[in-house]
């Protein structure tokens, strides 16, 4: 059986998987019932729990400083800012520079949705080390996911079913099992988290960054979005956009998409990062292992999955590599080039009959360790989808969309079309077509597109520049591959955004780093 743990050191480099999240230390109470005037309770982070992936307390800082925790209190419903009130978790790292330097904080959220900023932060740290240099950096479990209220939906031996089921139907009994399927994970969401469900749209989770702000004393939200993260920075511009501080989009969601439009994007991007995997194999010198063009790489993956369909292989047992799995394992292995060397692997070995490293790529993805404990990412990633898109797909629209998906991507077109039927018996309406990101008087947000991520495709930065309003968004192009740019390590993309957020130099818009 292949270690866990090369798939664990490959997973720390996107942001697309989300391992586990950090149990928070309480927040203090505010003066008068006003949130506002509440000041943190900031302690030394604990290990986290099970629910939130397992693992060990993130480890010192290289200067010998710790990560600390505390929780803040936000209200469970902001319609009724004086009502109930819930936990929002965070996590810090005190800037490293001189006081008199200090800007303020810095504020991250790694995307999803689902994904925790208490887990994520501590696993990227080196990575803004010189970020750190005058900002605090700041992340946070989003209402619903991790320590802040965490959505519950099945449990584990019931999620292991539940992604074992086959997820691109090919007659009525198959569609009938997975509309069923879906139902019933909708139903145990409702039944788990009734209270929370229609809390957790992004606007929510927008003025809880607002609140934060305010809580942690700055004046300005200074601000570092990454995938979903870009879709909450705009949302959280366009509420309150006089109190943008320096802000950086990467890995750009388009906000003018509707779920169908996104997923059909997403089939053209991984279809794209599929072919430029299949002819970086092909084109070096040693041997590619898995075919010796790259119209035969993607056949032979075509056919293993067709043959997956029928019948599964062996994979960690109990469970089996099936074709759904196999098609998870696939794709979060394209959201980083540092991940081909592991898809090669994963594919050869598959070929002669063992799904391991697949089945493994697969459970990163969907937030599984080895111990077969799952996060709550699905769930928190469901509930926030679902109360934020407004349409809801039946079984017979998807089926009409076929074509159209799978010119698109003929190895993920049928996956991300079927998974469009995934919010159609949700206890909780959506709230809009796509999100509203117009800001008007906000300070120049830099928004960063990559022309080669699967997940985020490149013309959905310009669509967000467009979308934010003139003046204010501000692109800037990077001609490379994966999820995101910053954590690529391109020293011209880390050169722009470090002199934007740290000095205030804004880019000329249009700038490429190749």
């Amino acid at each position: 059986m292949a270690n866990p743990s090369w798939l664990r050191a490959a997973v720390l480099t996107t942001t697309a998987v989300l391992l586990s999240t950090l149990l928070a230390g309480c927040g203090g109470g505010a003066k008068d019932g006003d949130l506002r005037a509440q000041k943190l309770d900031w302690k030394d982070c604990p290990a986290p729990s099970e629910a939130e992936g397992g693992g060990s307390a993130p480890s010192p800082l290289p200067n010998g400083g710790t990560w600390q925790c505390a929780t803040m209190r936000a209200p469970l419903d902001w319609g009724k800012p004086k009502g109930d009130t819930i936990g929002i978790a965070l996590i810090r790292a005190r800037a490293s520079g001189p006081a008199s330097e200090r800007i303020g904080s810095l504020v991250f959220n790694f995307g999803g949705p689902g994904g925790s900023g208490v887990s994520t932060l501590p696993a990227f740290g080196e990575d803004y080390a010189a970020l750190r240099t005058r900002y605090d950096l700041v992340s946070f479990d989003p209402r619903g996911v991790g320590s802040s209220t965490p959505v519950k939906c099945e449990n584990d031996s019931q999620l292991d079913a539940y992604f074992q089921q086959d997820g691109t139907p090919d007659d009525s009994a198959e569609r009938t099992a997975l509309l069923n399927r879906t139902k019933q994970f909708n139903a145990a969401c409702e039944k788990n988290s009734r209270k929370i469900l229609p809390h957790v749209a992004t606007t929510d989770a927008a003025r809880d960054m607002d609140l934060l702000r305010q809580v942690l004393g700055d004046d300005k939200l200074h601000y570092f979005g990454i995938s979903y993260g870009t879709e909450l920075g705009g949302v959280y511009a366009h509420l309150f956009p006089k109190n943008v501080g320096r802000a950086v989009f990467d890995g750009v969601v388009d906000p003018t998409q509707n779920p169908e439009q996104g997923s059909l994007g997403q089939a053209r991007g991984f279809q794209l990062a599929l072919d430029n995997f299949a002819e970086d194999c092909t084109s070096k010198t040693t041997e590619c292992p898995i075919g010796n063009t790259p119209q035969e790489v993607k056949d032979r993956i075509a056919k293993l999955l067709t043959d997956l369909d029928k019948k599964p292989i062996s994979g960690i047992p109990p469970r089996q590599l099936t074709e759904t799995a196999a098609t998870n394992g696939i794709a979060q292995s394209l959201y980083s080039k540092d991940f081909w060397e592991y898809l090669t692997e994963g594919l050869e070995q598959a070929y002669d009959g063992d799904g391991k490293i697949l089945l493994l790529l697969s459970d990163s993805l969907n937030g599984r360790n080895e111990d077969g404990e799952y996060n709550n990412l699905t769930a928190a990633n469901t509930a926030i989808s679902c109360a934020d898109q407004k349409p809801r797909y039946t079984a017979d629209y998807v089926q009409q969309k076929l074509p159209e998906f799978r010119a698109a991507s003929p190895l993920f077109g049928d996956f991300l079309a079927w998974g469009l039927v995934s919010c159609t018996n949700w206890p909780v309406p959506g709230a809009a077509d796509h999100p509203d990101v117009s800001a008007p008087g906000s300070a120049p947000i830099l928004v960063v597109g990559n022309t080669g991520d699967p997940a985020t495709p490149y013309e959905g930065a310009r669509k967000m520049v467009d979308a934010l309003g003139k003046g204010v968004g501000v692109e800037l192009t990077y001609k490379g591959q994966g999820h995101g740019a910053y954590d690529s390590k391109d020293k011209c993309v880390q050169s722009a955004v470090n002199s934007y957020l740290l000095e205030g130099k804004v880019p000329t818009s249009g700038a490429v780093c190749t």
